[in-house]
């Protein structure tokens, strides 16, 4: 499905030929997710549904990822059962792909894939789109396991400050990183105070994609991490961003593409952090 660049899990990743080759099978749906949520109805990929990641895969009153309950039902409503496989895919090189990837795996759904190149790649080749907005009929879903281990919970984070045996990866641009700004340029969620976490790497999360949005090799992604000493033998790693989706795109380089045993999505990231009362920082 993927070309054999050494992956560890190799079967994560399918091409842009690919998805057009199935994106009929029956027990497959691809699934769109952009961080501008209006470029699903300019076009998309035949039989692809779209997800807003604002509206429909967070609880904007809790401030939360979606509960056990509102997935369930969610994931009912968009068709999908616990045996239906998912191709994710998105613009900005599958940064709200790999956040709803991310969310999947968290609530234990087995098959999740991401189209590696996401939209980029697939409007780059001039392979066809559509407006047509499929419908799926309803599915019944349960959670069955809750991996709360590819999480990580600020408590969880600020019992680990500085400690040589958890690697934590700041994956924002460096201006986020020092501080300099505190969000991309036209963003909204934003923090009080800049800089990051202490103790934590700076490997921003673009330095893992080719130019046409795929993912690098593995041995290009295992030189890049551990120059900055995210290196195996840690015992646990964290990744986090400013709302937890380019963060999403780290983990899943480094869970699924170099194999690392322990990887946490820090997801309240710096809009968290960077508000709460006596957090340290570093600039």
């Amino acid at each position: 499905m993927a070309s054999n660049s050494g992956y560890a899990n190799p079967d994560v990743l399918v091409t842009t030929d690919w998805a057009l080759e199935h994106r009929k099978d029956a027990n497959l749906r691809l699934v769109e997710v952009d961080v501008d949520t209006s470029e699903y109805e300019k076009g998309h990929i035949e039989g692809a549904i779209g997800w807003n990641w604002k509206t429909q895969l967070q609880d904007q009153t809790r401030r939360d990822i979606l509960s056990k309950e509102q997935i369930e039902r969610f994931l009912g409503e968009s068709g999908v059962a616990p045996e239906t496989g998912l191709v994710l895919y998105g613009d900005n090189n599958n940064w709200f792909a790999a956040y709803a990837f991310w969310l999947l795996k968290y609530y234990g759904h087995a098959d999740v894939r991401l189209m590696n190149g996401g939209r980029k790649k697939w409007v780059g080749e001039g392979k066809p789109l559509t407006t047509d907005v499929p419908h799926y009929g309803k599915k019944t879903y349960k959670v069955t396991k809750v991996e709360a281990d590819l999480r990580a919970l600020r408590d969880f984070v600020g019992a680990r400050l500085n400690e040589s045996s958890h690697g934590l990866v700041d994956v924002r641009s460096n201006d986020e990183y020092t501080g300099k700004i505190l969000a991309p340029p036209g963003m909204q969620e934003l923090s009080m105070r800049g800089g990051h976490i202490p103790g934590a790497k700076n490997i921003p999360w673009s330095q893992a994609v080719n130019e046409d949005g795929t993912f690098k090799s593995a041995a290009d992604l295992k030189s890049l991490y551990e120059s900055k000493g995210i290196i195996p033998g840690l015992r646990e790693i964290t990744t986090y961003c400013r709302i937890g989706e380019r963060s999403s795109h780290s983990w899943f380089v480094l869970k699924y593409l170099l194999g690392y045993p322990k990887v946490r999505n820090y997801d309240g990231s710096w809009t968290e952090w960077g508000n709460l009362i006596n957090a340290p920082i570093e600039k």
